[in-house]
């Protein structure tokens, strides 16, 4: 029979608003004395957007996913917290340290995740995100440019990067060698949109050049009228420069799908 272990655990809450403290369950991760870490996310979404409709859930999933596969070895608390507040910032707070007893710590993740995580599903709010009304817009203007039905969308990153990679770019099309991509990047208040794109594009250029012998263009749209004195805005305008994406704003859009008409045309 295997032996019983005193494990610890805690678990990892979604906090938009610090002011107000409303929070969610999204993550559990468990510590077993001689083991490594067993990390859950919630599979449910819905009391997310219940919390906060402008949740990018697309982050999320992908904060998600990077943190389970670094999770490799024996990770003490300190160590997993450095890692998540590397990727949530403020958003994110973890609870203390909870005792269990078990003789199989993933099953008892797998348990403890089902009364802390997973909610029955709740129907989704109406009112959508800012990365949600960006892509409409980056939408409306290439189909008025004649081109939407043309370009690639939902571009999988997996594809050119590794199994599991859960971002999707959101459109693109060839010219000349070139992959030329856009992408929904909200800005003023989704900075970890920035650095999860900022974090696979290196991996998707590589990947890209290897399948195809084409060359990777990204162009983050942005709001309009970001104010560059915020440096929450800053510091994602140069994580996204340093890894050589492109900027624009929506007020640029008309210009991108006029371009885009020509080059897809020839």
């Amino acid at each position: 029979m295997p032996e019983r272990q005193n494990c610890q655990f805690f678990l990892l809450r979604y906090v938009p608003d610090a002011v107000r403290n409303e929070f969610v369950n999204i993550g559990l991760v468990l510590l077993p004395p001689h083991a490594p870490a067993e990390f859950r996310l919630a599979k449910d979404w819905s009391r997310v957007r219940a919390l906060d409709p402008q949740a990018d859930l697309e982050m999320l999933d992908a904060f998600g996913h990077e943190l389970q596969l670094q999770m490799g070895g024996e990770e003490t608390r300190d160590v997993v917290l450095k890692k998540i507040e590397d990727w949530f910032s403020n958003s994110s707070q973890a609870t203390e340290y909870k005792g269990c007893l078990t003789d199989s710590p993933a099953q008892e993740a797998d348990e403890l995740a089902r009364i802390y995580l997973n909610a029955s599903r709740r129907r989704a709010s109406r009112e959508k995100g800012p990365r949600q009304m960006i892509f409409r817009r980056i939408k409306k203007e290439f189909e008025l440019a004649g081109v939407w039905r043309a370009m690639r969308k939902n571009i999988p990153a997996s594809q050119y990067t590794r199994s599991g990679d859960p971002l999707k770019i959101d459109c693109g099309y060839g010219v000349n060698s070139t992959i030329k991509m856009f992408h929904a990047t909200p800005l003023r208040s989704e900075i970890n949109a920035a650095k999860a794109l900022a974090f696979t594009f290196p991996q998707f250029v590589e990947g890209l050049r290897r399948a195809e012998g084409a060359q990777a263009q990204l162009t983050a749209i942005v709001e309009d009228g970001l104010q560059r004195e915020n440096e929450a805005v800053v510091f994602a305008m140069e994580v996204l420069q340093d890894q050589k994406i492109k900027i624009a704003p929506l007020a640029e859009l008309p210009q991108i799908a006029e371009l885009a008409a020509r080059e897809i045309r020839i």
